[in-house]
């Protein structure tokens, strides 16, 4: 069984000449190509590229929610295609866009965070016991929705869900949290208090990795310790963020002349030139 944490010097992610592709017309549609990637205990990656560029799908070969079509993939320790990734699903934190939605509406948010604890969307109330009720209060302080505790999911604004969920990914104690988009559709003051709670997160977890996809850098944490661009399924670009989210890598990641910016640890980027919207 695989547990929350990796030996010292061990990769919670470690990708070899990953490929995925999918049937299509006339042959195989790749979704990625030849994608090498390692990520370690204690660092917090941002993934970014244009639509299409194979992010989510690099994230479910993270997340062991989806196999390579070649090439290696190890989570944890476990070789996929070798391991059982049901164990694996316990251990690793995921929040994608279609989870908030798998809830009963009935259920508290305090409910929601309890069902990390065992891996489910239904809540197994005979497991959760003082123990586990006590580190879902811990963990919703943490992640900065203390407030939520007996209130419906149901009725919880998108960035109350999405701290709520982080809280929930937290539960199993896991040394991977993966997050997908988790900014995505929040309005300025929910965003900015779910990035500050991903760097709290950072702070109390030491030993944790963690991998967000995003399409904008305004929406990168300050935690962040490294970057991965992907283009065409491709690595364009990786490695620590202040050497990877540069201007050259991110023009030659997007296809268009990009000015980057740095306000401390936070990011921000603009097209240099009037870009004109697709149709």
């Amino acid at each position: 069984m695989p547990t929350g944490d990796t030996a010292d010097g061990a990769a919670a992610v470690e990708l070899r000449d990953v490929g995925v592709w999918v049937p299509g017309a006339g042959g195989r549609v790749p979704l990625l190509r030849d994608v090498s990637w390692r990520v370690l205990p204690s660092e917090h990656w941002a993934v970014l590229g244009p639509n299409g560029a194979g992010k989510t799908t690099l994230l479910r070969v993270a997340g062991a929610r989806r196999h390579p079509s070649q090439g290696v993939a190890t989570v944890l320790g476990r070789r996929l295609g070798r391991t059982d990734i049901r164990d694996l699903w316990t251990v690793v934190g995921m929040i994608d866009p279609g989870l908030a939605g798998q809830f009963r509406e009935r259920l508290s948010a305090l409910d929601v965070v309890l069902t990390g604890a065992t891996g489910t969307i239904v809540p197994l109330w005979r497991r959760y016991g003082d123990a586990e009720r006590a580190r879902a209060h811990e963990l919703m302080e943490l992640a900065g929705c203390a407030e939520l505790t007996a209130r419906r999911f149901a009725t919880c604004s998108t960035g109350e869900r999405q701290r709520v969920l982080v809280a929930r990914a937290l539960m199993p104690d896991p040394a991977l949290l993966l997050l997908d988009e988790p900014s995505s559709g929040l309005d300025l003051p929910s965003r900015e208090a779910l990035l500050a709670a991903l760097a709290d997160l950072a702070g109390a977890h030491p030993r944790l990795a963690s991998v967000t996809v995003t399409h904008h850098v305004e929406e990168i944490p300050a935690s962040a310790t490294h970057a991965l661009l992907l283009a065409g399924g491709r690595v364009s670009s990786q490695g620590p963020i202040g050497s990877t989210l540069t201007e050259p890598a991110m023009t030659e990641c997007f296809g268009l002349p990009i000015e980057v910016v740095r306000h401390g640890a936070r990011y921000a980027a603009r097209a240099r030139r009037a870009v004109r919207s697709p149709g």
